[in-house]
């Protein structure tokens, strides 16, 4: 039986910024070692369809792009699969060129037919010389006359280790419009629903998806596959967590297939994330690179890891993210050739065995934050690998137009990080976690950020308080942080009403240096800058004229923690662009939190041993299916 592993795909919306991720239409050379475009020749009006293109005569069209290429290090890794077809459908005279790369990027051609006429080429590929990285993919060039391309799959007589379907689960709050959206993509897409046995959506929102106009055209054309499920509001985990609880109900359901609800999707990507973990050798988790939403050819997630020292997540190769493909195309960066393995994959697009959960469980009580890193890991301890697979992606927005670490969410950021150290860090009493933590609170301190740190004391002394606590306030803890917004002005968004804020000083501007090159204090400059700062925030007030009015003004991309703390107040543009945020220096709030932060550092450290013994014996019975049902059905 005829198995197909990737289709060739072309987008499904006629956005021009989206072509260089499927097709590149292009002349690239590299001048100083950088990627630059010799010639563009990218048209939208080539593109026929979904599956089908014109290669105008004289021209050349690379398939060697992000979504097209075929993968074939992770093939070759991850399943047994080593015989590879790739069969491609043209008409008119053209010559295919097929290229394999190695895991430095280097490209080597390695078979070429001249074609003409209705033609179905054939080729027979062996995935043996991929170990380090590596993909396979094809040109067409044609001749003196326009050519068509009428589609392309890459496909395997081999049989799969598991061939049932998946269940796909969104969790959304409010969000209702992006849902419909992928419900109606889903929906257009047969040949993914093939392989999908229920759609569903947990809606934990008073902004119902199913009280969308659109929702009743959507939820004919998907009928019984779709499913809605209402509950309370308990995050992500909450969310992803009932569907795990669903799909264990179904015997049909062999994957369980999450996903975030504000994204847009390529459906092949849901298509290609089933069939490669129907392959996998081993019951395999099979994560979803992510694009930005508002910038969508570039990639700002790909093959991510948790660092043992100080325990923090990030990805590899951080400081190459995010990529423009519009800048450079697969073929002329090497380091996406690259195998990269990773220890999680977030949870806007992640796929999960069956097998996987039963051994595993279902999410921490964690609301959001971490609950996908720590269930990755907790599933690598069961022996469930994390493979974040290229060609599959969705866009999601990005972190850069918003900082979740100084809003209500910074309760969240700090405690899901601790407790899962605490379950999985291996390092003496965390590592360097603890230390990374606290500088994390002097770098709020000294900017002048108190709501972030009431937050994260609060998450301490929870922490501290056993591992009972993450169920017992898994609804209450996101509307008592936000609540508690209301103690600290520098939380409100002021917006412009016509009549701009001024700063008494006007507004500071600083040189633009390239990315990843700033101009923070390191080694004795920094220890002497920490010392001075906090010295000065403890022993002097803030000027009487600094509070009535602030300062001095910050573009969001200035107002770091080097800069802002030698004013008495700043008026600092918010992270969306939205307003401003006037950060003002509170001597009384500044002393008693950072006594605070030294004393709760220190009964962490010294309770470290302790609280881990407790968190670890406790994540058997937090994550239990069990548990999570009566929580459930307590919070109808």
């Amino acid at each position: 039986m005829t198995h197909i592993l990737q289709n060739v795909v072309f987008p499904t919306d006629r956005d021009p910024d989206l072509l260089p991720l499927y097709v590149d239409p292009e002349t690239w050379s590299v001048i100083d070692e950088e990627p630059v475009r010799v010639s563009s020749r990218a048209q939208l009006g080539n593109i026929i369809d979904r599956t089908s293109a014109r290669i105008v005569a004289g021209r050349r069209v690379s398939f060697g792009t992000y979504f097209n290429a075929f993968p074939a290090s992770y093939w070759q890794h991850w399943t047994p699969v080593r015989e590879v077809r790739l069969t491609v459908h043209t008409e008119g005279p053209a010559t295919l060129l097929v290229y394999r790369s190695n895991g430095s990027g280097v490209r080597q051609r390695i078979d070429t037919r001249e074609v003409d006429g209705s033609a179905v080429t054939v080729f027979d590929l062996t995935l043996d010389q991929f170990s380090d990285g590596g993909f396979i993919w094809f040109d067409i060039v044609a001749d003196e006359k326009n050519a068509l391309f009428h589609g392309a799959t890459w496909t395997t007589e081999q049989e799969p280790p598991r061939s049932g379907k998946a269940s796909i689960g969104i969790t959304t709050y409010n969000k209702p419009d992006y849902c419909v959206w992928t419900l109606k993509n889903l929906a257009e897409s047969p040949d993914v629903l093939e392989l999908v046995d229920r759609v569903f959506i947990v809606d934990q929102g008073d902004r119902r998806v199913d009280a969308q106009p659109d929702f009743p055209e959507v939820s004919s054309m998907l009928g019984d596959t779709l499913q809605i499920v209402t509950q309370p509001n308990l995050g992500g985990s909450g969310g992803f967590a009932r569907v795990m609880a669903e799909s264990l109900a179904r015997p049909e359901t062999e994957f369980v297939q999450l996903m975030d609800d504000d994204v847009r999707l390529e459906p092949e990507s849901v298509r290609r994330s089933i069939v490669f973990a129907q392959f996998a050798t081993v019951p395999t988790i099979v994560g979803a690179h992510m694009f930005d939403l508002l910038d969508r050819p570039k990639l700002h997630a790909w093959a991510e890891v948790v660092d043992e020292e100080p325990f923090m997540w990030r990805a590899l190769y951080q400081e190459k993210l995010p990529h423009d493909f519009t800048a450079a195309n697969l073929r002329q960066t090497p380091m996406l050739h690259m195998r990269l393995d990773a220890d999680y994959n977030g949870w806007w697009m992640c796929l999960i065995p069956v097998s996987v959960i039963r051994e595993t469980g279902l999410p921490l009580p964690a609301f959001i934050k971490w609950d996908d890193a720590e269930y990755c890991l907790r599933a690598r301890e069961h022996g469930a690998p994390t493979v974040s697979l290229p060609g599959v992606a969705l866009w999601h927005v990005s972190w850069v137009g918003k900082d979740d670490s100084i809003d209500w969410q910074a309760y969240f950021h700090a405690r899901n990080r601790i407790v899962a150290g605490l379950i999985h860090s291996r390092a003496p009493r965390g590592g360097t976690l603890l230390r990374h933590s606290r500088r994390v609170d002097l770098k709020h301190l000294m900017m002048m950020q108190y709501y972030p740190v009431a937050l994260r004391h609060r998450a301490l002394r929870d922490i501290l308080s056993g591992p009972a606590h993450m169920r017992g306030n898994l609804a209450t803890a996101m509307p008592a942080a936000r609540a508690l917004a209301a103690d600290f002005p520098e939380t409100v968004v002021h917006k412009e009403p016509g009549v701009p804020l001024r700063a008494r000083r006007g507004r500071v501007v600083f040189k633009r240096r390239p990315r990843h090159d700033f101009d923070s204090p390191t080694g004795l400059r920094l220890r002497w800058f920490t010392l001075s700062t906090l010295v000065s925030h403890w022993f002097h007030a803030p000027r009487p004229e600094n509070v009535a009015q602030p300062e001095v003004e910050f573009g969001k991309n200035d107002a770091h923690w080097w800069r802002v703390p030698i004013y008495d107040s700043a008026l600092v543009s918010a992270a969306d662009g939205s307003g401003k945020n006037i950060y003002t220096r509170d001597r009384r709030k500044f002393r008693r939190m950072l006594l605070d932060s030294v004393r709760l550092h220190r009964r962490l450290r010294r309770d470290w041993p302790r609280l881990a013994a407790q968190y670890q014996a406790a994540t058997p019975e937090m994550t239990s299916l069990e548990a999570w049902e009566r929580t459930f059905e307590g919070a109808r």
